[in-house]
Order: C-alpha cells, then structure tokens, then sequence
C-alpha cells in the first residue's frame, strides 16, 4: 500500500485563446464567450486538484500561464504532435504512478476522484480509467506511466476510450474504473455540467453569459 499523495496529478490544457477552445461552442457563444468558459472550467478543475493529495501537480499546458492559474503546479509544455503524442510525453515525464485528467469536466470533486488517490488505490491495479459520455475519457491513470501505453492511440474519435481501455487490458493490465463524465463540448454539455456543479465559476459563468444572450 502507497502512502496517500503518493501519485503525480497532471492536467492537460489548453491556453483560454479566444478562437482556440472550445470552438464547438460557438455558436451560440461567441469566440470570446467559448474562452470565459474555457477559462472557468480550466481554473474549476486546478482548483479542485489542488485540494487532492498528490505527490506533485502539473499543468501541461499548451500557450502560456494566466491569471487563471492558482499557485501550487509545475508547468510542463505540451510538445508538438498529436493527442496521443503529447498525453504520452506528460506520463514519460512522470517516474510513479500518474493519474491525468482535462479541462473538460470542472464538475470533478475529491469524492470523485478518491477511489484513485487513496492509498490502497494501486494495490493489484495497474490503470485507472475515467470512460466520457461522448465516448473518449476524462481521466488515465497508471501506474507505471509508459508512454507506449497511449502513443498510438486514435483519439477524439467516439471510440477514443474503447480503444484505450482495450489497449490496456490487452497488455494484461489491471484496470479499475471511475464514474463516467460528461465533458464539456457543445451548449448543451455546458449547460448541463453547469447544472451538475452550480457552485463553481463555470457554472456562474455560463449563467451569466447565457442570461446576457438570452439563451
């Protein structure tokens, strides 16, 4: 049994660039809208994992640090490449267990996330997997972060995450599972993520925009 705050937590973002996230929002939202929101869920979900236990904390992050970000991460820039390339280059730069998630989900909770950052969490398990409604996934642990366990893998595809669990236990790994998440992509996730998390500063956010714009 691993001590508790023994795994490196990593999450992988993108910079809130109006034009660059959550395109899919737009319409109704605006360029600069889609941002607020990308930005307000990207702070949500830091913010959360900061209150988890972990043996390190890193943003792989692809632009730049904003005001957004609160103290207490290391920042890892993403490399070029492909998805899959660069979730694998964040778990090669890990030596322990590693457990990534996105920017996706601000309605993650430490309940949530618990069963994978307990002590025992690694005992007789060698993944952890987060399924998304949309098909992909919103969270990857390993505990032996091989980069070679993800590299290759298609993602942003509805299969996304049948592949990549398959990858795993086809290797003979363990694998246990978290709750599936619905992530952020369209106006209507929005709506409803802001609706499972109301007290964040995605769901203030998508309240205000959305009363602005009468949507």
């Amino acid at each position: 049994m691993r001590p508790a705050g023994s795994t490196t937590l990593l999450v992988i973002a993108k910079e809130p660039v109006p034009g660059r996230v959550k395109t899919r929002l737009t319409p109704p939202f605006s360029p600069d809208e889609a941002a607020a929101l990308a930005e307000a869920a990207l702070e949500d979900t830091l913010r959360t994992v900061l209150t988890l236990p972990a043996l390190r904390r890193v943003l792989v992050l692809e632009g730049r640090p904003g005001p957004w970000m609160p103290q207490g991460f290391d920042v890892l820039p993403q490399i070029p490449g492909t998805l899959d390339e660069r979730i694998a280059a964040a778990f090669g730069s890990c030596t322990g267990p590693a457990l990534l998630i996105g920017m996706d989900t601000p309605q993650i909770s430490p309940d949530l996330l618990a069963p994978a950052l307990s002590p025992g969490a690694w005992d007789g398990c060698d993944a952890w997997f987060g399924p998304a409604d949309d098909g992909g996934f919103w969270a990857l642990g390993l505990a032996a972060p091989d980069p070679r366990l993800v590299r290759g893998v298609p993602m942003s595809l509805p299969g996304t995450g049948r592949l990549q669990r398959a990858r795993l236990t086809d290797l003979g790994l363990t694998v246990r599972d978290l709750p599936p998440l619905r992530d952020v992509d369209t106006a209507g996730d929005a709506a409803y993520v802001a609706a499972a998390a109301p007290h964040g500063r995605f769901a203030r956010t998508f309240t205000r925009l959305s009363r602005a714009g009468v949507r």
